[in-house]
């Protein structure tokens, strides 16, 4: 298994004509990107590529951008929505805004997948 990082990786397939297999990139570090034949080979890799990225800015003089801080916004919701959402959260025994977290998560792997 990859090891975890605190930068957002996008994880895309790679399209037959290029080679087919998968494309890890980080977009806090421009040109920072790793590959392989399996997503967890292309995450595994993008490590290895993080760590030479920041290397090399180091090496030349250049600021290493941070992670991005902790993601928070307000998102206005139907009061309808927002009884419905807390309903489920509560049974599930989680906090609403765990329970949505986990909801977007969910939604946004299947959209890469």
């Amino acid at each position: 298994m990859a090891k975890q990082t605190e930068y957002a990786i996008l994880v895309e397939p790679l399209a037959d004509a290029d080679g087919g297999g998968w494309l890890a990139s980080v977009p806090a570090l421009p040109g920072c990107m790793g590959d392989g034949e399996t997503r967890e080979a292309a995450l595994a890799d993008v490590q290895n590529a993080i760590a030479e990225w920041k290397d090399a800015a180091r090496q030349l003089g250049r600021d290493v951008p941070s992670p991005a801080a902790l993601g928070q916004w307000r998102q206005r919701a139907p009061r309808s929505l927002h009884e419905k959402l807390k309903i489920i959260a509560a049974r599930e025994g989680v906090s609403l805004n765990a329970f949505v977290t986990s909801v977007l998560a969910e939604a946004v792997g299947k959209k890469s997948a």
